[in-house]
């Protein structure tokens, strides 16, 4: 009996008690949060987006420049793609996401977020980031990690067939928190770019700009690989990079119709954009090839899908498709020439044309997004303005330039850079993971 009344009031406290600890005070949002009120197609959509920008960098990226590599390179080509996710991610989730998005009041004038949400804490289901209210912040975290994984990714084009790998993981770690996160910050995450107007719907800048510029420093300060000018380097499997185009294309729908942040017409026209742009591009490209070489090539017409790509990232969500054709077919031409003339007027070795697509690509799209930018499409082009397009290029590419360059020294005054001639000519794969492919 005195069993059942100790458990009767056992049970009556816990009762009593319920009232109560469900009425305990939330704890504080952070300076940058909201409280969730979920849009459920919103969120679908936005999930499919990451998953599609996640699949640009693995496989997409990885095939497209392991395509492009010699045969002795590909497994150090594609681990560079892989190492870039690692160790990204781990740096989101522990600093990056708070220093892009989180608030730090007046004292950095816009430069850089603050530490509140490091590790995310503070971040709960119920928590939305200001910027989007419909998206658990969880998502809002996952998805702009997706942007920040492939951003240093893309500058492996410039150095590839010739850097360390130990280099290169140093390299990725610093510039994601030097270089990404503050310009991430400044233009998306509430900083004075994104402020005074400057127009990035996608990553024209933060991605593009950002890692074409830095790809060029690598490159010259790395110098060209062993027989570059002389020897053979055409690439040793078109079908791959074929396959990883593909890939790529596929996941830029998630890269800019996702950067609507919503199932809406926006995402709708920044789709079709994105397609319209690519198609456009990979016309402009070829024409000028075949009159510059006799013949059109299958990578020139995939470099020219990626042209378009980048191209209209920054433009996808605010010009109509007739903008977005001729953001492609002014790309296709500037792309080629930054990765065909101007490399073989300037003798630079930028392996894979990072700064011929990624940055030429980017500042074109960018300046033509304040040129066609049409409030018919979205308000926000009512800021379209080449001047302030132009003083944000100037920013990013600066702040690219002199950081990736100061990164570049700390790589190689404590791992070293570059690999010996004897490495390089035997190859990355062998000698820097001792694996190999056999055909």
């Amino acid at each position: 009996m005195r069993r059942i009344l100790l458990s009767l009031g056992i049970l009556a406290g816990a009762l009593l008690a319920a009232p109560a600890l469900a009425a305990a005070p939330a704890a504080p949002l952070l300076a940058h949060q909201t409280t969730l009120e979920l849009n459920e197609a919103s969120s679908a959509w936005i999930l499919t987006s990451t998953a599609l920008v996640l699949l640009m960098t693995l496989p997409g990226l990885a095939l497209f420049y392991g395509g492009m590599v010699r045969k002795k390179n590909v497994i150090a080509t594609i681990a560079h793609s892989t190492a870039a996710l690692a160790i990204v991610t781990v740096l989101w989730f522990a600093v990056g996401y708070s220093l892009s998005f989180g608030t730090s009041g007046e004292a950095t004038n816009g430069f850089i977020g603050g530490l509140q949400a490091a590790f995310l804490n503070g971040l709960t289901p119920t928590t939305a980031h200001r910027l989007t209210p419909g998206l658990p912040e969880f998502l809002w975290v996952a998805y702009q990690l997706t942007f920040a994984i492939i951003t240093p990714a893309l500058i492996a084009g410039a150095f590839a067939e010739r850097i360390k790998f130990s280099a290169s993981i140093l390299f990725f770690a610093l510039w994601h928190l030097i270089v990404y996160v503050p310009i991430c910050h400044q233009v998306w995450g509430g900083g004075w770019m994104g402020s005074h107007g400057v127009l990035d719907f996608a990553g024209g800048a933060v991605v593009h700009v950002n890692a074409g510029v830095a790809g060029l420093v690598a490159c010259l300060v790395l110098g060209p690989r062993q027989g570059f000018g002389r020897d053979n380097m055409a690439p040793h499997n078109l079908a791959f990079t074929a396959i990883g185009t593909g890939l790529l294309f596929v996941g830029w729908l998630g890269f800019n119709a996702g950067s609507a942040w919503a199932a809406d017409g926006i995402a709708a026209v920044a789709a079709l954009n994105t397609i319209v742009a690519a198609a456009a591009a990979a016309i402009g490209w070829t024409a000028v090839e075949w009159i510059d070489h006799k013949r059109p090539t299958l990578l020139g017409l995939l470099s020219g899908i990626v042209a378009g790509l980048v191209g209209v990232t920054p433009a996808a969500g605010f010009v109509d498709p007739k903008g977005a054709f001729f953001i492609g077919l002014l790309c296709g031409p500037a792309c080629y020439a930054g990765a065909v003339w101007l490399k073989r007027a300037l003798k630079y070795d930028d392996s894979l044309d990072a700064f011929g697509v990624h940055g030429v690509g980017g500042i074109v799209g960018a300046i033509l997004t304040g040129v066609f930018a049409t409030t018919t499409i979205n308000a926000a082009g009512e800021n379209a303005n080449v001047v302030n397009q132009i003083v944000g290029l100037l920013a990013v590419m600066a702040w690219s330039a002199i950081g990736t360059f100061v990164i570049l020294m700390i790589c190689k005054f404590t791992v070293g850079l570059r690999v010996t001639k004897e490495s390089e000519i035997e190859g990355l794969d062998y000698t820097q993971h001792g694996e190999t492919i056999h055909q």
